[in-house]
């Protein structure tokens, strides 16, 4: 079986590669950083430092890459059995054309075997996003055919993977928590029948995709911002702050109600799934920047991601919601003059006001009395 990654960063090397090589796969790995690429097709494998309560070092075999804007990385697609990406969701749509391209020269060179493609990004629906950009460059005559054949299959990924410095001057190694979650949704898959250990199937996405989304980013976010507010370098930093640590488990049980009651988590399932992630963020081996975490704020506070989107369900159902209030005001104060997004953040406070900033930040869908609730807060935390 034969896997094409596009994207041989950590998160690329450290889970999803990982997961299919140590399944027996071919991974060929895509990507613009020449020192990646040219490493890996040296020394055709890399070390994970896995670490935990059942602390490892693995070798990740039988790998290579290629340039992900090149002919080579098309051809691969031709004879690939799976797609995987790693590359963010803002870079999914500049890898469409060259997806695009291979299943073209597939179709061409005669090859109908399914394909399938999982977008493993940290966005909801990140494979349906890429289809939706790929499709564009695909003739009309061609794209029954591809629905047909090739299976565009959304996921939910989880594995916190914080930057490291290489060990030993190898900048291939990368170093990941023990936990780790990859489920994909059966349904929106063709002629798949291989079994993968470390992917999970589901014909329920939407419930595991709202809880990661809802639980570990929601928090992951909350402490990276009140982490920030109150000088703390890193999550697990963040997370020994008590009060902090309060507001977090406090945000997460108010997002968590929305799930139990939108999806049917029994209430001591989704308190050890709290209790399972906070002991990930004070996990003593990962040193996770705050502000890497934190980075591009304003997709955080979009409509449909981990701050606002579990805000609107507590408002739907009726649900306290004052932790989370908490922080959305501690992700307004996220200043990094590295980010593209904080500045702009701080911009559009400054210039605009805080209600009417915020507003536009999360599409206009928060009730006045609620932007209120959040600018007190955001006051309160800016003295």
């Amino acid at each position: 079986m034969e896997a094409v990654q596009f994207g041989a960063g950590n998160i690329g090397r450290g889970f999803i590669g990982k997961i299919l090589a140590d399944a027996g796969w071919k991974v060929t790995f895509a990507d613009v950083d020449p020192t990646l690429v040219e490493r890996l097709n040296k020394q055709k494998s890399y070390r994970v430092d896995v670490v935990g309560d059942r602390a490892s070092q693995d070798l990740v075999t039988g790998v290579d890459a290629v340039f992900s804007n090149s002919d080579d990385v098309v051809e691969r697609i031709c004879a690939a059995d799976l797609v995987t990406t790693a590359v963010g969701p803002s870079v999914l749509p500049r890898i469409a054309p060259v997806l695009a391209a291979g299943i073209v020269r597939r179709l061409a060179a005669g090859n109908r075997m399914p394909l399938n493609v999982i977008a493993c990004e940290n966005t909801m629906r990140g494979t349906t996003q890429l289809k939706q950009a790929v499709m564009p460059h695909l003739a009309p005559d061609l794209q029954a055919e591809v629905e047909a054949m090739v299976g565009f299959a959304d996921s939910a990924v989880d594995r916190i993977v914080p930057p490291s410095t290489p060990a030993d001057g190898d900048p291939l190694r990368v170093v990941v928590e023990e936990f780790s979650e990859w489920i994909v949704d059966r349904t929106q898959l063709k002629g798949w029948d291989a079994v993968v250990p470390g992917m999970e199937l589901t014909d329920n996405l939407a419930a595991f995709i709202e809880r990661k989304l809802f639980t570990l980013n929601t928090g992951h976010a909350v402490a990276a911002y009140l982490g920030f507010v109150n000088g703390c370098a890193t999550i697990r930093d963040a997370i020994a702050n008590t009060l902090i640590r309060w507001i977090v488990r406090g945000a997460m049980e108010e997002s968590g109600a929305v799930l139990i009651r939108r999806y049917g988590f029994t209430p001591a399932q989704h308190a050890a799934y709290i209790e399972k992630i906070l002991g990930r963020f004070a996990n003593p081996f990962l040193q996770d920047d705050v502000k890497r975490v934190g980075r591009e704020p304003l997709r955080k506070l979009s409509t449909n991601d981990r701050l606002i989107r579990p805000l609107l369900g507590t408002l739907e159902y009726g649900l306290p919601h004052g932790n989370l209030v908490s922080g959305v005001a501690a992700a307004l104060c996220y200043r990094n003059e590295a980010d593209q997004q904080a500045q702009e953040m701080q911009t559009v406070l400054a210039h605009d006001g805080a209600e009417a900033a915020l507003a536009r930040f999360s599409g206009n869908t928060l009730l006045p009395e609620i932007l209120s609730e959040i600018v007190t807060a955001w006051r309160r935390l800016s003295r």
